[in-house]
């Protein structure tokens, strides 16, 4: 896939207002679903929008509309809805007088940066921990103000997630996402009938949230969804038969927590080397289990086959100290977190007060910047204060002399990775901190069947199988941790006959980006990509963040805008402002650029 075909994306005139599976590499399954797309009968005319059953905010001067079902045969008709919200002066409105509208687009209407025919769409993923999110159910224009004065279309569609099981439908992955896509499709759908620029679309959110949008923006119209939004009815073609897309033109994502099959290696890689206590304590088979994570994930990253922004390539060696805390790749993520740091100090004024707790709100009838605190709702409770740089930078060292401070240059210079997790990024997770060794982390429900929790890691399968033998001699193992479980469990396969490991590389960014693997050039990339992450946050190692932006740069997409933020947590994680209005600006200027 080379970047003239994602740019595709930006690229199109606003008046074809739909994409082209054919923006896809050539040879792959999404190519195949193009031309299967391209050949059906237009799509149910359900899914036509009614121009004539818009509500207006006079005040706010919005018009909008709630409970839109946005797949012809919904199977969660609880959350397969969605609102859309438009700024008024994007539309000229005749009042039906009977508190409705028939709206037309308005040519001439402009909103700050946009017109009706620019106007780029924004749909939040607020799924903290790849929860459900919830379609709004009334109108609310404080949580949209800041989108609509930015003269953006405001699209908040309800999405399954691991909360919303029963005994009809399932919110186990990849539906949570496949929501998503089926959401996007209607907007283009419905291009005619929605000002702005359809093939503008992009999608924010925080943790899972984050991670599902990273998905997003990744699998553009990758054919591994393509039975699943047939399932939903999802629009596959326009009025005219013309194949739709669900590419994305860009994805912000805060913390994402992704990339679940390696996870619980990189965790103990970057963290989990160097704790010694709870379930990494000396005698149990999980600190041995630990360890072997840790040595399985160099392995796992050099055959990624990253490479960085100059083109040198990535690689983790071995060490006489630690766990393969050397090469190239190790050199990289210690520049990122001193990079943070300096980023840092080069806008904290002093006296400093550490704070971890900006969220952003999401009220419940539909709007605003994804909130919530991932799994384990994290934040600072920390309230020090430290009057001068030279007394902060002591107390990173109070431990260990790790930071080494410049006050001439007003930078720091770190030793190397053990000294900042000691310090600054503990394991707060048990080992097995995704897949659990007993089924009892988040994304063993995101991944299982229904109410039911589900090994899905081949590559932690993998090292139970090798270890088994040593583990079983060890504190606190029980037979059930065996890798007999995790191969039942592997062998499932969901209600459309997915396998786990295709599930699970469906959730996998990385799985269409990296240059060997079976996914890349399957899909539409979104040339658009802003990543932030709390650098604190013990929530994911900082391997994944750090990858997922390599990963892109690698594939040729177009912009992508990295930071991880220190002393920040799992949060909206910003260096400066805050997450609503720098996600305003960022695509204020990718829409107009």
């Amino acid at each position: 896939m080379n970047l003239s075909r994602r740019t595709i994306l930006t690229a199109l005139p606003a008046a074809a207002g739909i994409l082209g599976l054919g923006a896809c590499s050539s040879g792959g399954t999404a190519s195949q679903a193009s031309a299967t797309a391209s050949s059906q009968a237009p799509t149910d005319p359900k899914l036509t929008l009614d121009s004539a059953a818009w509500r207006y905010d006079a005040t706010g001067d919005v018009y909008y509309q709630l409970g839109l079902s946005y797949v012809a045969t919904p199977q969660a008709s609880d959350y397969e809805t969605l609102g859309i919200y438009v700024p008024g002066a994007y539309f000229t409105g005749t009042d039906n007088g009977n508190g409705t509208y028939t709206a037309t687009i308005n040519a001439s209407g402009a909103v700050g940066s946009f017109t009706a025919a620019t106007a780029p769409t924004v749909l939040p993923v607020n799924t903290p921990g790849y929860s459900a999110q919830k379609p709004p159910s009334e109108y609310s224009y404080d949580t949209i103000k800041a989108y609509m004065e930015a003269g953006f279309i405001y699209v908040h569609a309800g999405l399954r997630g691991k909360d919303s099981n029963s005994q009809t439908y399932s919110g186990n992955a990849p539906w949570g996402v496949t929501d998503l896509k089926a959401a996007v499709r209607y907007r283009r759908y419905n291009a005619a009938s929605i000002p702005g620029d359809a093939a503008k679309v992009y999608v924010f959110g925080h943790s899972g949230g984050g991670a599902q949008s990273a998905v997003a923006g990744a699998s553009g119209d990758s054919g591994l969804f393509a039975p699943y939004l047939a399932a939903l009815g999802a629009a596959t073609t326009d009025t005219s038969g013309k194949a739709l897309s669900d590419a994305v033109a860009g994805a912000m994502c805060w913390c994402p927590i992704t990339t679940l099959d390696s996870a619980n290696a990189a965790y103990e890689w970057n963290m989990g080397q160097f704790a010694f206590s709870g379930t990494r304590a000396e005698g149990t088979w999980t600190r041995a289990y630990s360890q072997d994570l840790a040595a399985a994930f160099p392995a796992y990253l050099n055959e990624l086959k990253l490479t960085d922004s100059d083109g040198k390539p990535l690689s983790l060696e071995s060490s006489s100290k630690g766990t393969y805390l050397a090469g190239s790749y190790y050199d990289h993520l210690v520049a990122v977190i001193q990079k943070s740091l300096n980023d840092f100090l080069s806008v904290t004024s002093f006296p400093y007060t550490p704070s971890s707790t900006e969220m952003a709100g999401m009220g419940p009838g539909g709007g605003g910047a994804p909130s919530g605190g991932g799994p384990d709702g994290q934040s600072s409770s920390e309230t020090t204060t430290y009057n001068t740089v030279e007394e902060y930078i002591a107390s990173l060292n109070s431990s260990s002399q790790w930071v080494a401070y410049d006050a001439s240059t007003n930078t720091a210079t770190i030793t190397g990775l053990e000294g900042f997790v000691t310090s600054q990024k503990n394991a707060s997770k048990d080992v097995g901190a995704f897949d659990g060794v007993d089924r009892a982390q988040t994304e063993n429900l995101v991944m299982g069947s229904g109410e039911n929790k589900l090994h899905f890691s081949s590559s932690s399968r993998e090292v139970i199988s090798k270890g088994q033998s040593k583990y079983s001699a060890l504190s606190g193992w029980s037979d059930d941790y065996g890798v007999a479980a995790y191969e039942k469990d592997l062998a499932t396969k969901d209600s459309v006959g997915t396998d786990m490991a295709t599930r699970v590389s469906m959730y996998d960014p990385l799985y269409y980006l990296t240059q060997d693997s079976k996914g890349r050039g399957t899909s539409t990339i979104a040339p658009a990509w802003r990543i932030r992450t709390g650098i604190t946050q013990g929530d994911t190692a900082s391997t994944v963040e750090v990858n997922l932006a390599l990963a892109l740069q690698q594939a040729g997409a177009g912009s992508v805008d990295f930071a991880t933020i220190w002393g920040q947590g799992h949060t909206m994680a910003e260096l400066t402002g805050t997450g609503e209005e720098n996600f305003i600006a960022w695509v204020t200027q990718q829409a107009t650029s």
